[in-house]
Order: structure tokens, then sequence, then C-alpha cells
């Protein structure tokens, strides 16, 4: 039996940030705006105004005062985007199109960010600059879809959720349109990515299926949890709040383009280094496994 979906997301893997800060409010705002009736995706909307006005606070980098304008409307569009989904699970009024809607909010804002950047800083430096961020925004792209298939890992083993994998936008009736299509086509390119880079790997995976099936239920996902909750939890190096911070601080700093410059060369680093350890982590657990499983056979003779 799978377990409820909560309001809130996985507190023990979370982002130091959300858990002390943005989720607590994401949750306040959700119960507020339950009891006057205001839609998830309706703050989806706000969300994503926020983070388009973002984007031309950050055009304007060259001035304090925008900068932190611009930090500031990021924030609230993190807010936004905790709250739709927590008011969508508290309300029970979760949808395909409310998905589509906040993955497309959530890719809105550091396109529009990021888009406002190169055009600023490629009046100043020419086309190295729309190169510089075009292949930061790839190595974001691929970063932040593996680092949410280890959170959907972590789910499924630890929790007993999303068995049959994230669903995605088109897989279920969502209204034909030209960016319904646009969408599902991207959401297949990010599960391929995803897909690519899969960690644990499918040897691994049958071996964890076999050890879910020997073990006792909540003995193999307590065991799951206490070994990767911290790993798993150190791949929030790579999730938005760390690039919302990093444009803010490159950006106060004058040099916005640096921020671009760590994108590709220090995360993506830190994204291999993440993969090689995390694939020795899972088939150590794996070999713990079996040798549990067979301890427990002997007990049972």
């Amino acid at each position: 039996m799978q377990l409820a979906e909560p309001v809130r997301r996985t507190l023990e893997i979370e982002e130091f940030t959300n858990r002390i800060c943005i989720h607590p409010l994401a949750g306040w705002l959700a119960r507020r705006f339950a009891s006057i009736g205001i839609t998830p995706n309706a703050v989806s909307l706000f969300g994503m105004a926020c983070g388009i006005a973002a984007s031309f606070a950050y055009f304007r980098y060259d001035r304090t005062g925008f900068v932190i304008a611009g930090f500031g409307l990021m924030i609230l569009w993190h807010v936004m985007d905790g709250a739709d989904g927590q008011l969508a699970r508290l309300t029970n009024a979760q949808s395909e199109i409310g998905r589509v809607l906040d993955g497309i909010c959530d890719y809105v804002t550091f396109i529009g960010v990021y888009a406002a950047l190169a055009l600023r800083l490629g009046a100043r430096d020419g086309g190295w600059a729309w190169v510089v961020i075009v292949l930061a925004g790839a190595c974001h792209a691929v970063q932040s879809a593996v680092y949410e298939r280890q959170r959907e890992e972590y789910e499924r083993w630890g929790l007993g959720r999303n068995k049959g994998g994230p669903a995605g936008p088109g897989a279920a009736a969502v209204p034909a349109s030209p960016v319904a299509a646009l969408f599902r086509t991207a959401w297949r390119l990010y599960a391929g990515v995803q897909s690519f880079a899969s960690v644990p790997d499918a040897n691994v995976r049958r071996e964890l299926a076999a050890g879910e099936a020997r073990l006792p239920v909540e003995q193999f996902r307590q065991r799951y949890r206490e070994t990767f909750a911290p790993s798993v939890r150190r791949w929030s190096v790579l999730s938005a709040n760390t690039r919302t911070m990093g444009i803010f601080a490159f950006a106060l700093c004058g040099v916005p383009l640096f921020y671009f410059y760590a994108e590709i060369a220090g995360l993506s680093a830190i994204l291999v280094l993440l993969l090689v350890g995390q694939q020795r982590r899972y088939r150590r657990f794996a070999a713990s496994l079996a040798v549990a499983g067979q301890r427990l056979a002997v007990r049972n003779r």
C-alpha cells in the first residue's frame, strides 16, 4: 500500500533554506489561500509573474536596487512554487493541467532571467556571452533532471511512493494545443536525460527490488532512508535555491557572467562527483541487502 501524498515535500532530503523558510511560509500561505478560495493555478501564475518581473529587474544588474528587487522577486517565486503544490494537495485539486502549468512556470523564471542577462551581456560582450549562457542553460537542465531523479528514487525506495515512476504531463488527457505538445516534447527530453544519467543503474535496481521483496517492507525502507537521506540531501547543491543565490551574489558583485561559468564548470563537476559517489553507495547498499536477506533466510529455516 502506497503512502498518502503529504501536503509538504519530503523534509529529510529537503534543501536547507526550503526547510527553514521557503516551505513553512509556503504552507502558511497555502492554508490562507485555501480559506479564501484561491486556486493552485492562480498561485502558479502569480509565481510566474514574479519570475518574469525578476528577469526585468536583473536586466538592470548594474543598479544595486534592481539586483535586490530581482532576488526578492525570485524568493517570492520560490514561495509561490511551494505554495501551489501544497495548496493542490491540501484541497485535493491536483490535475495534469496544473502539473503542466507548474512545470512551465518553473522554467519560465530561469529562462527569463537567463535571457535578460544574455541580452544585456550580449550587448557588451557580443556573441560569446550568448554561447556561455546557452551552454549554462543546457547544463542547468541536465543537472536539474538528474537531481529530481534522485529525489524520485528516494521516494520510490524509501517511502514507497511513485512506484510506477513519474507519469509526466503526457500520461493523462491534456487538451491538445501547440503549447501542450511542446511541453510534452520537452518532458520526453527531460525524462531521456534522467534515464541516460540514471543512478542506480538497471542491475542495481533489480537487486533493490529483490531486497525489497525478501525483507520486511518497513525494515527495507528504514535501511534505505538511513543510508540515503544524507546523500540525497547533499544533492540539493544542484537545486533552484542554489542558483537563485548564485545569480544574486554574482550580479551584486557586477559580474553575472561568472555565474554562468560556475554553472558550466563548477556545478557540472559537482554533478559528476555526486553521480559517482551515489552509484558506489547504491552498490554497497545492494550488497548489504543480499547479506541481510541470507541471514533472514537462515533464521526462518
